[in-house]
């Protein structure tokens, strides 16, 4: 990480002496996780909650130093001071070491200790490595271990990234609903198991896609109290061992203050220092939303199928050229990147079950990957709503005369008439109107079961789709009615075969 010309200064570990650059701000632990952990080739600062997030944490654990009176006054200014500025999103480029790593998380709160102990340092009139002046585990770690420094910051940057997600998934929801209320008047045909069903509106379609999305931003609100339960002042398994009795308390109410979550200890910290199940909760609820938006995505693709040849429904915004060899084909590209986006998370929770399942007595050393996995579904997720919503939703368009067209020709629409002329008719009527390609209403009409009048009342786009209920105050078709069309069926089809 050094070359020939860089100045450097030397920085020393339990395992002996590294350079590192003069002015860098992490230091040898850093160093020698970047040199362990080449494998994902991201560092932490990709989630910049992760960053922020353990700058409160550290910023908490010194006020309630201060507090306990295990360090200095002014020691704890300085690092407030290095928190308060990463939190503003500066020294993001310092947090080097990867997302993935052995080790805990230790790695991860080291690059952490170092930068905020530079940075403070430099406050204070020192020099980057004076640590004789104020030192990164000494003190910015005081009272702490990875073990509950870790898990608190990774809960709390969860919490960070969620809340925006939660919203950027509202606002998906109601762009579908402002679809929904464009197409109210649009009625389509419904399917079941891809085959022809009855009527409905394309509103209803769309509101129902608003409602279910609607439904998840509840689901995963209800994970944000979980990710408030903390293990500060467990230090190393849950015995809180190095840290002072009245500790805990003290950094739980001054995490409240500086993220503005109210915190609560756990009330078995030795069970919280090893149990990873609430990352399990957040991760299904991640999952749960991304199947959802997945199946929405998969029927707008089915919709607007074709444009010539396949349903085409609905037109979607055209967002770039489909193919290199068929000219002027375009493909529904803004679904398909969404469909691959659940099939990340998905994918991602897999990870996140077997990294929890895998943890070992009183410490679960897998943390890291349930971190990125998790991170990255947020991440992820927050964009491919985006880019559904700006890019594809809000462009949707109805094609109505094909819509108007197929339910006309729908035999689905001879379930709206079983009330008045019963099953066994409507059956009959059906087989015939698919068989003959004649509209249900004609047919109906021309077997004297209702009047043309009766047929259009019944078959009223509001009543197909639901939106008004079908009154009784048309007369039921009599049996010896239904009774004499079957009969008159019956009939033709015996002159058919003896002809």
């Amino acid at each position: 990480m050094t070359d020939a010309t860089q100045q450097t200064r030397l920085e020393t570990d339990s395992l002996g002496s590294r350079e590192v650059p003069a002015d860098a701000y992490w230091g040898v632990h850093t160093l020698r996780a970047v040199e362990n952990f080449p494998i994902a080739n991201r560092p932490i600062s990709v989630y910049p909650e992760l960053v922020v997030a353990l700058a409160v944490v550290k910023q908490a654990a010194a006020r309630a130093n201060v507090e306990i009176g295990v360090l200095s006054q002014e020691k704890a200014a300085a690092i407030e001071q290095a928190c308060e500025e990463i939190r503003a999103g500066a020294l993001h480029d310092q947090f080097r070491v990867g997302v993935l790593q052995g080790g805990a998380g230790t790695s991860t709160n080291m690059n952490s200790n170092e930068v905020i102990a530079n940075r403070a340092l430099e406050i204070l009139g020192h020099g980057k490595g004076d640590y004789e002046f104020l030192h990164p585990i000494d003190d910015v770690n005081r009272s702490q271990s990875t073990n509950d420094t870790y898990p608190t910051a990774i809960k709390l940057a969860m919490s960070l990234a969620l809340t925006p997600f939660v919203a950027e998934l509202g606002r998906t929801a109601e762009a579908f609903a402002k679809k929904g209320h464009e197409f109210r008047d649009v009625l389509k045909v419904g399917r079941t198991q891809l085959q022809d069903a009855v009527p409905m509106t394309l509103g209803q379609e769309f509101t129902g896609f608003a409602h279910t999305l609607g439904e998840d931003q509840q689901r995963l609100r209800d994970t944000l109290p979980l990710l408030a339960e903390i293990n500060l002042g467990a230090t190393a398994i849950g015995t809180g061992i190095t840290a002072d009795p009245k500790y805990a308390e003290a950094v739980r109410r001054h995490l409240s203050d500086i993220s503005g979550i109210e915190m609560v200890t756990a009330p078995d910290l030795i069970e919280a220092t090893s149990d990873a199940g609430v990352y399990m909760t957040v991760s299904g609820a991640l999952k749960r939303s991304a199947i959802k938006l997945s199946k929405i995505c998969n029927d707008l693709r089915l919709l607007s199928s074709g444009p010539q040849a396949g349903l085409g429904e609905i037109t979607l915004p055209p967002r770039q050229a489909g193919s290199s060899i068929m000219p002027g084909k375009v493909n529904p590209v803004i679904p398909e990147v969404v469909n691959q986006v659940a099939f990340a998370v998905a994918g991602a929770d897999v990870t996140v079950t077997m990294a929890a399942e895998a943890g070992q007595l009183q410490l679960n050393a897998f943390e890291p990957v349930i971190a990125n996995s998790i991170l990255q579904s947020v991440s992820w997720l927050s964009r491919a709503c985006v880019t559904l919503r700006v890019n594809c939703i809000d462009g949707i368009r109805a094609n109505t005369s094909r819509l108007a067209a197929q339910v006309e020709t729908n035999i689905g629409v001879v379930t709206a008439l079983t009330p008045y002329i019963g099953y066994a008719a409507a059956a009959s009527i059906a087989h015939t109107a698919l068989a003959t390609d004649t509209p249900i209403a004609t047919l109906v009409v021309a077997a004297g079961l209702m009047s043309d009048e009766q047929v259009q009342h019944v078959l009223s786009p509001a009543r197909l789709s639901g939106l008004e209920a079908i009154t009784s105050s048309i007369p039921v078709v009599t049996a010896e009615q239904i009774t004499k069309h079957l009969a008159s069926l019956d009939a033709g089809h015996a002159d058919e075969t003896s002809g």
